[in-house]
């Protein structure tokens, strides 16, 4: 089956064309903006004019356990979560119209973020609020970034030669997330019922105790959706450093000797350190440490930054000059660190072939 899968983030719109499960070819666009993509999308179909399929990410599913054939149901289902993925969900849903604009002959399938978190057990995936509020099952956590994580632990399981493995997972990009994996599912994760818990990212503040955030919008005071496009847009690496939030900008403003930027990257790699000893603790045993995501793949000094506070869980680094899929750790560490270059479209071109078989 060729699947032409679509990947709207929050700065750009990935495209490739998987052929029977291999990539054939791809290409990438930076925007933040609805109104370029469709474009964009008409960009894809020229150069691949003959899919059988087209995929496309969505951050939220809600409670989703399988991607979805779009149809106008679904699509007004998904348009009900965006309050709950503000920064990614209207990209995803503009994608969609577009592409059912464009070519309506060709079937169009939503594959989530969220459908390798369903199987959470209760403990991780409950907030402690009122039964009142919680027994519906919508108010809990969801978790994020899974199909990253569906291709990276399969991948990790094939370097690693098992599958009953205990693996603590990192998606390092604009957003960051944390994962706890115990035979090839998740069982904890630092997302929750929005992509803002869990450590500082590029512009999210991640976890902040809500009793802040109460004070702030009482005092301030602030609405809603003040409030959200502050803790979304404005807030992490970039309302700490004064940056974009691209940890290139803020690593070279603190080799300027910035005291910003350097106040920055120590939050960011303490947020990060705390997650991943937090999701350690949900498993049994740790296996290993995988690390992937565009700042896992392309600044790989920053997961040796963050590996360097981790040694109470008996983790170190060897020195690292290699490229692609590799072996981090020293011979004789205890936990094997990975570093895997996430392939979103295969995930998507899998989500695909399942739903329309």
């Amino acid at each position: 089956m060729r699947v032409l899968t679509l990947n709207p983030g929050s700065s750009s719109l990935k495209a490739a064309m998987v052929h029977n499960g291999v990539a054939k070819g791809w290409a990438a666009w930076e925007t933040a903006d609805p109104a370029t993509d469709s474009w964009m999308v008409g960009d894809a179909l020229r150069r691949w004019p003959e899919p059988d399929a087209v995929a496309v990410r969505f951050v939220h599913g809600g409670g989703r356990t399988a991607p979805a054939i779009v149809d106008d149901i679904v699509l007004a289902d998904l348009d009900r979560l965006t309050p709950l993925a503000p920064l990614h969900q209207p990209l995803s849903l503009d994608v969609v119209r577009v592409v059912r604009g464009l070519r309506p002959d060709l079937p169009v399938v939503a594959c989530f973020d969220t459908t390798f978190h369903t199987g959470l057990p209760e403990a991780a995936a409950h907030y402690a609020l009122p039964k009142a509020w919680t027994s519906q099952g919508r108010l809990r956590r969801y978790g994020f970034h899974g199909l990253s994580y569906q291709y990276t632990v399969r991948r990790a399981s094939e370097l690693l030669g098992g599958d009953e493995l205990r693996l603590v997972c990192c998606h390092l990009g604009a957003g960051v997330s944390v994962t706890a994996v115990r035979d090839g599912r998740s069982v904890d994760t630092s997302m929750g019922f929005t992509p803002l818990e869990g450590p500082a990212m590029a512009t999210r503040s991640g976890s902040v105790d809500p009793g802040l955030l109460l004070y702030v919008m009482e005092t301030g005071p602030m609405t809603p959706a003040e409030m959200t496009d502050a803790l979304v847009h404005r807030s992490g690496l970039a309302g700490m450093s004064g940056t974009t939030g691209d940890l290139r900008e803020v690593l070279a403003a603190r080799e300027a000797g910035e005291p910003d930027a350097k106040l920055a990257y120590d939050v960011y790699l303490h947020r990060l350190r705390r997650e991943i000893g937090a999701a350690a603790m949900s498993l049994d045993r740790l296996d290993a440490l995988v690390f992937t995501g565009g700042v896992a793949e392309y600044q790989p000094e920053v997961v040796h930054d963050v590996i360097r506070g981790l040694g109470v869980l008996g983790v170190t680094t060897a020195d690292d000059h290699g490229d692609g899929d590799r072996f981090l750790n020293s011979p004789d560490a205890a936990v094997v660190t990975l570093i895997v270059f996430t392939r979103e479209d295969v995930e998507l071109a899998r989500g695909a072939e399942c739903a329309l078989s």
